[in-house]
């Protein structure tokens, strides 16, 4: 059985209300969402409340899923991003610098391992969009990487790269709109 079915499974019973489905879903993706969130909220217990409230809000927002928008992992991710972007801004702090991550090692930030399907479909899958960002141009390249992987707004985008704040909004549809054709072709 590949992840992405069983995925998909524990979505439909999470629509069902089913809390062991989310426990499993938790367990399979909470390191992952863990991750996402410290690398843009830089704090640990900032993450970890980003964390608990991407998987309430999964909970309540499961009949939402549309699995022909992408996989349960990068909605997963979407939602995570949103969720610490809105925490960011509510805060209305700026990220530290990486100098005040924690370490690897800190028990804060460990969590459960991955099995190795787990590891073997996240490499594909990593390999597949590192694949995909290098054929987008260099401008949707740089600014799908800042706002997704760095965390700015479209104003801060916009600022950093001394452009007008339409053309980043334009640059970053274009560029979510390639990259999901392309990793929809396969």
């Amino acid at each position: 059985m590949c992840a992405f079915d069983d995925d998909a499974r524990l979505l439909q019973r999470l629509q069902q209300r089913d809390p062991q489905a989310l426990s499993l879903l938790y367990d399979r993706y909470a390191r992952l969402v863990f991750s996402l969130a410290l690398r843009i909220v830089r704090d640990v217990d900032l993450a970890e409340d980003v964390t608990q409230e991407v998987f309430w809000r999964v909970w309540e927002k499961a009949h939402q899923y549309r699995p022909e928008r992408g996989s349960v992992r990068a909605w997963l991710l979407y939602i995570t991003r949103n969720r610490a972007l809105d925490v960011l801004r509510r805060r209305q702090r700026r990220p530290l610098s990486a100098d005040h991550l924690p370490e690897a090692d800190d028990p804060q930030v460990v969590l459960a391992d991955p099995g190795p399907e787990e590891m073997a479909v996240q490499d594909w899958e990593q390999q597949r969009v590192r694949q995909a960002l290098t054929r987008l141009s260099e401008e949707q390249r740089t600014v799908l990487l800042l706002a997704y992987f760095e965390g700015l707004s479209h104003r801060e985008i916009a600022q950093q790269l001394g452009l007008p704040l339409g053309t980043v909004k334009s640059r970053l549809r274009a560029a979510v709109q390639s990259l999901r054709r392309l990793l929809t072709e396969g």
